[in-house]
């Protein structure tokens, strides 16, 4: 980094780029052809960090072979990188922009923790009620508490590490899955340990979450989000579908779910998402996740402090520098959190030291050598800007292999979306992600 500047009087040194007027012109290079593709916003970071920036981006796309985009990085003093590279759609090379929308898959966990913590501060729940309390037929029902399910520590199956329901989904990716109907694939499993012993990775823990909200505001769960969460927040273009269609304008998303290994990626985008509900189906794009971020990091204006206080209170996940929260995880001092779903990839993270927020967003969900996209991007980007915070997942965790096993791509070992600390799935079958 040629000039650098440290934030903040007090706490660790933070360096990022200084401000020095407007980037200069950074065309693209390289032989991929989606990487000449590319839509900018006036940067505010020195040309010479703008041009690594760029340089490291495109050189992620080609390795990792992904067709699309959005990356955004806001910090403080009106440093900003906010670039759209590759295509949003490979047939008709359509460029991919930074107002479009994707799937964001378990960012949704984000939003839909929020809503149970508003119940909280409303008095209408308690984070240490048993989940029995509201839905019947809970293994332990009378022992998982609602802060467990949150915290990912109730002991409950991931119903998206069945096989039956994996082959279904591949078979049938337009199926119609009631919350109910994963919760019963979930609870023919035994729990793999007792409430609270341990840190893993469930979508089954969110869903529930869901159901709790439905229950005790009398609303279905994305009409609560949108009067409750998105409009005191301002996020005009950000949705819970309740089919299978995504607004316009939107990116094509892409995967290799279902699809033999070394065979083309195939579309994914009407792919319907009620599998995920409310751990992983949410919509949104950049610039409403850019708002999001600071609100979800802060509580402000949607929780009391000492709400989000219990929130943040990270507790290990087994995984090197990953811990996890009430529906959010920390990755190096970066908190938020990642999501996979058949077709795209999403990070969407905040370094409160720094008062900087990350975006990513990807049309693709295909990992490279087992690691998530957003993940790789999110890596590129840190190791320049903020090279005492890089984030970066370890590999165990986005492979989902390891105990305790947070989503591949998603959950806090590897949190996003089905795969992330947030959603589900394998590197080579591409199995069905909700967690990271």
């Amino acid at each position: 980094m040629l000039l650098v500047v440290t934030v903040g009087a007090t706490g660790p040194a933070h360096t990022f780029a200084a401000a020095t007027g407007p980037a200069g012109p950074t065309g693209p290079t390289g032989p991929a052809a989606a990487l000449r593709i590319e839509r900018s916003v006036p940067q505010a970071l020195d040309p010479a960090t703008v041009a690594r920036l760029d340089a490291a981006i495109r050189d992620t796309m080609t390795r990792a072979g992904i067709p699309g985009v959005n990356v955004g990085l806001w910090m403080p003093g009106g440093d900003a990188y906010v670039k759209s590279f590759g295509v949003a759609d490979r047939e008709s090379r359509a460029p991919m922009e930074a107002g479009l929308h994707l799937r964001i898959g378990s960012v949704t966990k984000t939003f839909t923790v929020t809503a149970l913590l508003q119940l909280v501060d409303q008095g209408r729940v308690g984070l240490d009620d048993p989940i029995g309390r509201y839905v019947d037929g809970v293994p332990a029902g009378d022992r998982v508490t609602l802060r467990q399910l949150a915290a990912m520590r109730s002991g409950l199956f991931d119903y998206t590490e069945d096989e039956t329901f994996l082959k279904d989904l591949s078979s049938d990716p337009q199926r119609t899955y009631t919350p109910r109907q994963l919760l019963d694939i979930a609870f023919r499993h035994p729990s793999p340990f007792s409430p609270g012993a341990e840190w893993q990775y469930s979508n089954t823990n969110t869903v529930l979450i869901g159901l709790v909200i439905e229950r005790v505001s009398g609303q279905p769960l994305h009409t609560y989000l949108e009067e409750k969460v998105y409009e005191p927040v301002g996020l005009a273009r950000t949705s819970f579908p309740t089919g299978s269609a995504i607004p316009d304008p939107h990116a094509q998303g892409y995967t290799a779910e279902g699809v033999e290994e070394g065979a083309a990626t195939v579309d994914a985008t009407g792919w319907n998402p009620s599998w995920a509900w409310a751990a992983g189906a949410m919509i949104s794009d950049l610039g409403d996740l850019h708002t999001w971020v600071p609100a979800l990091a802060s509580g402000r204006p949607l929780l009391a402090p000492e709400t989000q206080r219990a929130r943040l209170a990270f507790g290990p996940t087994g995984y090197p520098g990953v811990s996890y929260g009430l529906g959010i995880m920390r990755v190096n001092g970066w908190i938020g959190h990642n999501g996979e779903l058949p077709g795209y990839e999403t990070l969407a993270v905040r370094l409160p030291s720094a008062e900087a927020t990350l975006v990513v967003l990807v049309n693709s969900d295909v990992d490279y050598q087992g690691e998530g996209l957003s993940t790789l991007i999110g890596r590129a980007v840190t190791q320049i800007v903020t090279p005492d915070n890089v984030f970066s997942l370890p590999a165990a965790a986005q492979a989902g292999t390891a105990t305790p096993s947070p989503d591949t791509s998603g959950s806090p070992g590897s949190p996003g979306t089905p795969n992330s600390p947030g959603s589900p799935g394998p590197t080579s079958d591409q199995r069905a992600r909700t967690t990271r």
